[in-house]
């Protein structure tokens, strides 16, 4: 995860144990000389077990990352954790039933098709698909939800196809999130008991997650108020409506008990921790009460223990979007070389062999995939969402050429600009078709879906490329990972948000990446007057904003730029709950902590406790969200 781009972009949730690594150090025998082991063919690795395990664990996995996309527009890789919980699952198999082990190359085809299940989510189910409901009330139905999700996702998986001997061999890109995930399972292969102690750890941590959730649940814990309030002016229209003060706890100002946020924070970085707190400050505690002064934002209930997050986050959407977006392109197009290189390949190339290459999916099978894909694709838009053949024909085909820019950004970086590539093909579609917001935001769900997971493709066979896998084997693993993904997310999707429209934006579900790529699409639809009361200089100033502090960032001195705040963090602090902002500095501040006084047991533990913590809470929700539905259905 990183803090420099949009809240929908996704990384490999744990580090590497070598990050500078770009392939495996030794290795077996006979290695060629790009440092990459000959391919394996003859070791076990598509194995029914390997792709069920992957499949089940990807499932689960992708309910944790549609919770926490619609709670804070963030989803994180789980290659990593499932690669963990499926060597606990198999060893423990392997000790009680003296089942055959669990090799390390069927557990790289488990994380790949467990990775693609669990990176569902970004296929549209916590940004487009919900936008779209609440600007047309287009209602979706289970099985249009799982056909589109999963075909947005094969869109991707031919993408990486395609790229995979460019990237991956020619250009020999580091893709450091695949590193992370294949030197994690060189480690877990090599150092038995160091794995277990992650295991452990990993399953601590969802143990505390499941606990806090239920306690939380049961116990009727609340959040606690920060003290304090803001008075209001004398005569002024928060007077006239009977209103004495503003409390802090108004404006979102508390501790939530929630372990999660904690943990995210703790993940994604102590500078995006500290940029989000400024955020929230500058925006909650010093602009939101004037807002309410001017009556361009509703109070909530009068009431100092109310949150008055749903009427406000009506109006600091839009600056916050702003930002979020200027920042997020501005900090893109400094990959302009990246960009370049996707189009013209590396200066001075050289043949290189590769060593997948008679392993590799045949170029007939490729251009007939590519082909259906495309066909699917611009279907499945004019039959489902009434878009024209010549929108969606071009959408698509700018869905393949973005797929390159983005797969070389994640190749180079390890981030995957999945906000970025959709707000371009909102921006240039909202321009061939203006007044259709199912066109900017569902031609714009394929770029994007599409983009990450092509990325998190060719994250997995770099790590298969590091291990010896059949590459061809990989990408079915890969396929069956987004049919698991399709099925469990989109359930996941409509049973958490039964009604989109009342319960997206609010102090539950804040939804920020849903946020962004509404506002955007009503700009196209609705132009300007689309904004509330005062909300376009706040527009116009966040945005430029976002502009200098992303050029800020990339300009100055890398001892310098750490003090720079993200303007990505800051502007995601303006559409969710101040609480959550405190949590994530919090989590940061623990891990800054932690590592400072005890830096190998952070080293190790931290990132892996985190993930856990993280998945058991947000499995859990996913838990008392389905019983919901059951004591409603039963009239309970």
């Amino acid at each position: 995860m990183s803090s420099e781009d949009t809240p929908e972009v996704t990384s490999s949730e744990e580090p590497s144990p070598t990050p500078e690594a770009t392939a495996p150090e030794g290795g077996d025998g006979g290695e060629q000389e790009h440092g990459y082991p000959p391919v394996q063919a003859d070791v076990r690795q598509f194995t029914f077990r390997a792709i069920f395990t992957g499949m089940l664990l990807g499932g689960m996995l992708s309910l944790c990352n549609v919770y926490l996309g619609l709670k804070i527009g963030w989803g994180f890789n789980m290659s990593i954790t499932a690669a963990l919980l499926g060597f606990a699952f198999w060893y423990l198999s392997t000790n009680v039933f003296k089942t055959q082990p669990f090799g390390v190359l069927e557990n790289n085809m488990n994380q790949t098709a467990a990775s693609a299940a669990a990176s569902i989510s970004s296929a549209g189910l916590v940004a487009p698909i919900p936008a779209l409901t609440m600007l047309t009330d287009y209602e979706w139905s289970y099985t249009i939800l799982v056909v589109w999700t999963l075909s947005v996702s094969l869109v991707g998986i031919v993408a990486a196809i395609g790229l995979r001997k460019q990237m991956l061999i020619v250009d020999d890109l580091p893709f450091p999130g695949g590193v992370a995930t294949g030197e994690t399972l060189r480690e877990i292969y090599a150092k038995g008991a160091e794995a277990l102690s992650r295991v452990k750890m990993l399953l601590f941590g969802m143990f505390l997650g499941v606990g806090s959730k239920v306690a939380g649940l049961a116990f009727g814990i609340g959040k606690a108020a920060v003290p304090g309030a803001v008075a209001v002016k004398p005569g002024g229209v928060m007077a006239s409506k009977g209103f004495s003060s503003i409390s802090l706890k108004n404006l979102g100002f508390a501790f939530d008990p929630s372990l999660m946020m904690i943990s995210v924070g703790a993940i994604i970085g102590f500078r995006a921790c500290a940029s989000m707190l400024v955020g929230a400050l500058l925006s909650w505690l010093i602009v939101g009460p004037e807002i309410l002064e001017q009556g361009w934002a509703d109070p909530g209930k009068n009431d100092p223990g109310a949150l008055w997050f749903g009427p406000m986050v009506k109006w600091m959407l839009w600056p916050g979007v702003a930002m979020m977006v200027t920042a997020a392109l501005t900090s893109f197009s400094f990959s302009w070389r990246s960009m370049l290189r996707a189009f013209t390949g590396s200066k001075g190339q050289v043949e290189v062999e590769d060593p997948g290459a008679i392993h590799d999916v045949p170029k007939k099978l490729f251009l007939f995939a590519t082909a259906a894909a495309l066909l699917v694709s611009v279907v499945l838009q004019a039959s489902f969402f009434d878009v024209g053949l010549l929108v969606a024909t071009v959408g698509v085909i700018l869905t393949f050429a973005l797929a390159i820019v983005a797969g070389r950004v994640s190749g180079e970086t390890g981030i995957t600009p999945v906000g970025p590539m959709g707000k371009v093909t909102q921006l240039g579609l909202g321009a061939i078709d203006p007044g259709n917001a199912a066109s900017n935001l569902m031609a714009a769900n394929v770029t994007g879906g599409a983009a990450s997971q092509c990325a998190d493709m060719l994250h997995d066979l770099k790590s298969g490329l590091m291990l010896g896998a059949v590459p061809k084997l990989q990408i079915l693993s890969q396929c069956f990972g987004v049919v698991a993904g399709a099925f469990f997310g989109s359930a996941a999707y409509l049973v958490l948000i039964p009604d989109p429209k009342n319960m997206l934006l609010t102090e539950e579900w804040a939804a920020p990446a849903v946020a962004q790529w509404k506002a955007v699409a009503e700009v196209f639809s609705e132009g300007l007057s689309a904004m509330p009361q005062g909300a376009l200089d706040a527009f116009l100033i966040a945005g430029a904003l976002g502009i200098i502090l992303a050029l800020a960032e990339k300009l100055a001195p890398k001892d310098l730029a750490r003090w720079i705040p993200s303007p990505a963090a800051m502007g995601l602090a303006l559409v969710i709950p101040v609480y959550y902002s405190i949590s994530f500095f919090l989590g940061g501040l623990f891990f800054v902590i932690a590592k400072r006084f005890a830096e190998s047991w952070t080293a190790r533990f931290a990132i892996v406790l985190a993930a856990g913590v993280i998945a058991g809470e947000s499995l859990a929700g996913v838990g008392d969200a389905i019983l919901k539905v059951i004591s409603g259905l039963s009239g309970g």
